[in-house]
């Protein structure tokens, strides 16, 4: 998988070189070309997924598929310093242009920035296909809690909620990336107030007040994303008590199936954008003719990366948190919406009534009650025998005196 996203995301490959050539014909086309490299990246890595599923359960069950899941955990240390090595590079291209270096320390810099661009799309990939098969893991353990066998999509609340959780990765990724674009639109006004009010700022002569600008980010990073939060735990909770354990099981696959091909899409999409607007930096040829930073191009590929950026930094990597987030809750409650509870509930209950002497009376009655229904009508299926011709005289007599007797005795323990 690490090999596929690489092939996506890399400068010099035909996905990145596609969308630097179609920046040639405006920005839109930049965007469309952007859109169709992320689908088309979900191809390979998803029947990679399905293949290593397949093959995990095939060799040891469901313990195969979760045992794989903590071989894929297990290089955790290598990823982690894989996702640390493109926010290093970064900052390191920012801190250069700040402080006004050479410009051969910036072109190092946007090499390094290029490759980190790459890893973390990497790093994200690995991220979404461990969520997969940890999802899966946690859905067995769902499963066995919830008292339920399997999930039948013959059903319509299955079927219905299935739906559900299908979109609920993409009203979560419009969630995350309307809160990107509010943060961002408060962000470009407190810049241009700054312009206007504080002279100099351009000329270097005067500072920017910069806490204004990390205050609006800080805020709005914890303010808006309390309704992707809130929908990620508590739909589980509500279809999981309204409709049932198997309907929530229903929900728990669409959400998994629907958020790993978004998070792949988004996280190759946004990757492929930032490395095309990368490419300008060193020089393209489009159509026999050469355009560097600042041409027209350029400014298309500034706006594939403008829209790629929520999509690889906020979007795409928020699938892995939803998919193991509503998986565990829905673990969490499964013991209360067990379907085999309400019976045990009962069962419990009638043993403990019969601690209590006067209830266990009511009990016993009753149940003596049920013995002289069962031998009255035992009783009625002998004299229907006895009225058979067919039979014995004598053993017929003998057998009808005998059924009276029973008939009698039944009423009898009946009534005490």
């Amino acid at each position: 998988m690490s090999i596929v996203t690489e092939y996506y995301t890399s400068m010099g490959r035909r996905p990145v070189d596609s969308i630097v050539q179609k920046s040639g014909t405006g920005h839109g086309t930049n965007v469309i070309g952007g859109l169709a490299i992320g689908m088309e990246s979900t191809v390979l890595p998803i029947i990679i997924l399905a293949a290593g599923i397949f093959g995990a359960y095939e060799l040891a069950g469901l313990y195969g598929v979760a045992i794989a899941a903590t071989g894929m955990m297990a290089t955790t240390a290598m990823q982690l310093a894989i996702d640390a090595f493109g926010p290093i590079a970064d900052n390191a291209g920012g801190i250069a242009e700040m402080s006004h270096l050479p410009a051969e320390v910036r072109e190092r810099t946007d090499n390094l920035d290029a490759v980190g661009n790459t890893t973390a799309a990497t790093g994200k990939g690995f991220a979404i296909a461990s969520a997969a098969l940890t999802a899966l893991a946690l859905f067995a353990a769902y499963v066995e809690l919830a008292g339920i066998t399997g999930i039948d999509i013959y059903k319509a609340k299955v079927l219905a909620m299935l739906f559900v959780g299908a979109m609920i990765p993409f009203f979560f990724s419009s969630l995350a990336i309307s809160a990107v674009g509010k943060a961002a639109m408060d962000m470009v006004k407190e810049v241009r107030r700054q312009f206007r009010e504080i002279p100099g700022i351009m000329e270097g002569t005067a500072k920017p007040e910069y806490e204004k600008c990390v205050e609006i980010s800080t805020k709005a990073s914890i303010r808006q994303m309390i309704a992707p939060g809130a929908l990620a735990l508590l739909s589980p909770v509500i279809v999981g008590f309204a409709f049932g354990p198997e309907a929530l099981g229903g929900l728990l696959a669409g959400i998994t199936v629907s958020g790993v091909l978004m998070g792949m899409f988004q996280n190759n999409a946004g990757g492929a954008w930032d490395n095309a607007k990368k490419s300008f930096e060193k020089g393209v040829m489009i159509d026999g003719q050469p355009f560097k930073k600042g041409s027209e191009p350029h400014k298309a590929a500034v706006t594939g990366d403008t829209v790629g950026d929520p999509f690889k930094d906020t979007s795409g990597p928020s699938m892995n948190i939803l998919i193991k987030l509503t998986s565990i809750v829905a673990l969490v409650i499964a013991p209360f919406i067990n379907e085999g509870a309400a019976g045990h509930a009962g069962a419990e209950s009638c043993h403990s009534t019969e601690m209590h002497a006067g209830e266990g009376k009511s009990c016993c009655a009753s149940m003596g009650a049920a013995a002289a229904d069962t031998a009255v009508a035992a009783a009625g299926a002998e004299k229907a025998c006895c009225a058979d011709g067919k039979a014995d005289k004598g053993a017929a007599k003998e057998s009808c005196d005998h059924g009276d007797h029973g008939d009698h005795g039944a009423e009898h323990h009946g009534g005490h």
